[in-house]
């Protein structure tokens, strides 16, 4: 049995956290410039480095922290997006910074 938190144990969308983390992230990087066309423009940072950060949060995604949120453009977001998997390293950071549980629900 590992002690890695299963993929499954945390739902993204009552969370967002990952999307509300850093204003410096999420970045494009290997996105093609295809990919890049089907972000609506006024999502996208000035610099057109990555997505618009705004209000604390990442302007495609709508809802409550915490509660229940959704990415508005989640069929075309972008690899960074995609990679970010439920209970991994990256959403833990996030979680942990919100101050949102990280370790594993007691099992009923």
């Amino acid at each position: 049995m590992s002690d890695e938190p299963s993929t499954d144990m945390f739902d993204c969308q009552s969370c967002g956290a990952c999307c509300a983390h850093s204003a410096d992230w999420p970045r494009f990087s290997l996105e093609s410039d295809e990919e890049l066309a089907l972000i609506p423009e006024k999502l996208v940072a000035r610099d057109e480095s990555g997505m618009l950060f705004t209000e604390g949060r990442c302007a495609a995604l709508k809802g409550e922290l915490g509660k229940h949120v959704a990415c508005t453009i989640y069929a075309v977001r972008p690899l960074v997006c995609r990679d970010c998997m439920p209970g991994d390293p990256e959403c833990l950071e996030a979680r942990a910074a919100r101050g949102y549980a990280v370790d594993p629900a007691p099992s009923a």
